[in-house]
This record gives C-alpha cells, sequence and structure tokens, in this order.
C-alpha cells in the first residue's frame, strides 16, 4: 500500500450512477496534488449492485458496499475505510469545483470543522421550471445554515478525523449532518464558512422531485423536535408559521440575482407557496401517523 494520502474525500452513493461519474470527475480536476488524497464511494447498497458501481468508478476511487440505510451510515462507512488524517465530504450529486478541496483545506486551520459553499445548477439558465427557479433562490445557503443556524450540511463539511472521531459517526434517519453539527458545537467545538471551497449541486427540476426531497427533510427533521424538550409544540408553532414565512420571503424572490424575469420570478413564487403550504400539511401528517415518516 502506498504512503497514507493526507485527505480523504468521503462519498455516500445511492443508485445515481451518472451523478457519481461526474462527481469523480470532478474531483480528478482538483487542483490540489492527487496524490495528497484519496476518494472513497460508500455504496448504500444500491439495486444495480456493487459491480455496477465500480464499473463506474473504474478505478478513480475505493469503494465500500453499507448496507444500512440512509446518508449518515454510508458516510460512516466510507470515514471507517479512510486513511487521510482530513475527512472531506461531498455527495454523489455534487460537483466540486476545481479548487474546492484547496480552499477547504486553506480554511480549515481556522476552525474545528467547516462547510463551503453550494451553488444550485440548472441545464438552461433561460428556461428554468418552478422548481429550478425556486432552489435557485433558496436552496443551500450553507452561509445562513453556518452562521446563523450553527449547522452544515454535509455534502460540503471538512474536519479532522480526529475532530470526526471525537464527535461520533454521523446518525441514521435523522437529519444526519445537523444532528452532527450540533453534537460538536455542543462539545465547544468551532463551525466556519469557507466560501471558496464551492461544490455545486443540480436544481430538483420538477415538483416531485422537490416533493421528494422536502417528505424525506421534514421527516428526519421531526424526529430530532421529538427529541427536544417542548420540541412537538416548537414544530407546531415553527410550522404554523410556514405561510407567514412565504410571505416574508417574498421580497427575496423578486431582489435575487439568480433569476432574470419577471416570469421567473413569478414561477419561483408559486413554487414557494405552494411548497409551504404542502410542508404546512405533511408536518401534521408525521404527528399523527405514529411513525414520524
Amino acid at each position: 500500500m502506498s504512503a497514507a494520502p493526507k485527505v480523504s474525500v468521503v462519498i455516500p452513493h445511492y443508485r445515481d450512477l451518472a451523478g457519481l461519474d461526474l462527481c469523480l470527475r470532478a474531483l480528478a480536476a482538483q487542483t490540489y496534488p492527487a496524490a495528497d488524497f484519496e476518494v472513497i464511494v460508500a455504496d448504500n447498497n444500491s439495486p444495480e449492485g456493487e459491480a455496477a458501481v465500480a464499473e463506474v468508478i473504474a478505478g478513480r476511487a475505493r469503494l465500500v458496499v453499507v448496507t444500512e440505510k440512509g446518508a449518515g451510515p454510508a458516510r460512516n462507512g466510507g470515514v471507517a475505510l479512510a486513511r487521510g488524517d482530513i475527512l472531506a465530504f461531498t455527495d454523489s450529486d455534487c460537483v466540486p469545483e476545481p479548487a474546492w478541496l484547496t480552499e477547504g483545506l486553506a480554511a480549515l486551520p481556522a476552525y474545528d470543522f467547516i462547510g463551503g459553499r453550494v451553488t444550485v445548477l440548472v441545464d438552461d439558465l433561460t428556461a428554468m421550471s418552478g422548481p429550478e427557479a425556486f432552489e435557485r433562490v433558496f436552496a443551500f445557503d450553507f452561509k445562513t445554515y453556518i452562521e446563523k443556524k450553527g449547522f452544515t450540511g454535509a455534502g460540503n463539511l471538512f474536519c479532522a478525523r480526529a475532530v470526526f472521531d471525537k464527535v461520533g459517526g454521523f446518525r441514521a434517519a435523522v437529519s444526519e449532518d445537523v444532528e452532527w453539527s450540533f453534537r460538536a458545537r455542543g462539545m465547544g467545538l468551532r463551525l466556519g464558512y469557507a466560501p471558496r471551497a464551492v461544490v455545486g449541486h443540480p436544481a430538483r427540476r420538477t415538483w416531485d422531485e422537490l416533493w421528494a426531497k422536502w417528505r424525506r427533510v421534514n421527516a428526519e427533521t421531526y424526529r430530532l423536535y421529538r427529541e427536544r424538550p417542548a420540541g412537538r409544540l416548537i414544530w407546531v408553532a415553527r410550522s404554523l408559521a410556514l405561510p407567514l414565512s412565504a410571505l416574508a420571503h417574498t421580497p427575496k424572490v423578486f431582489a435575487s440575482d439568480q433569476l432574470t424575469s419577471l416570469s421567473q420570478r413569478l414561477s419561483a413564487l408559486g413554487t414557494l407557496f405552494k411548497l409551504r403550504l404542502w410542508r404546512l400539511g405533511h408536518a401534521f401528517v408525521l404527528m399523527t401517523d405514529g411513525k414520524g415518516a
């Protein structure tokens, strides 16, 4: 075995072979020296099978199959295989920019763990669907997550292996990156924002894709709220405020530089109100079905 790399990039994957290929292509184009980092794909038992995933990887990464369901367990399985002193997490549907590793590692010494910036990718900026326009304005606002809400998403996360070992692994069936961030900060660890460490993430193109995302996010978030003192009451108050939050966020749609026409702004606005109302109804479904899913 060659000398251990300085950095291990961990990518959870589940039945997104095309996205995984794009992610691996982007990692192969990093400005950071190739000899100093390894890539680990933690496949979450994709139905296509291990051989199909390995064929797409084509020697560009090490592969581990994790049968426990969820992105959190998959990431943990990747970390268990990692040899680097630094861990860099991204997702199989993300496209890291060439300087992602270089910039993330440059920012990390000032903090215990950091999150970078995530841009929203669309195929045609002139012909966006409502969900695409909505996500261009609202999705993946890591700066707000980190600086105001105190967590970072695991699609763009850097930390030392020693920090990860101290905090412990990601949990399953909850918003694992939110919970992990709060757990780390509860230990006194410092979270920072690295705006020059950038990955791109494709926008959801259809309502069904957006609905699927928020159905999962709502369920995982609700499970976290259930664990907090008075968490159910807070969840109810938070949910009832969703329609008002759509009104409050309307100016952001019209002020955003991510949209270029009135029709795009109206499409984003329609999706905003539709989604917030749907989330309100789904919040109470979660409370009454006894499962939180």
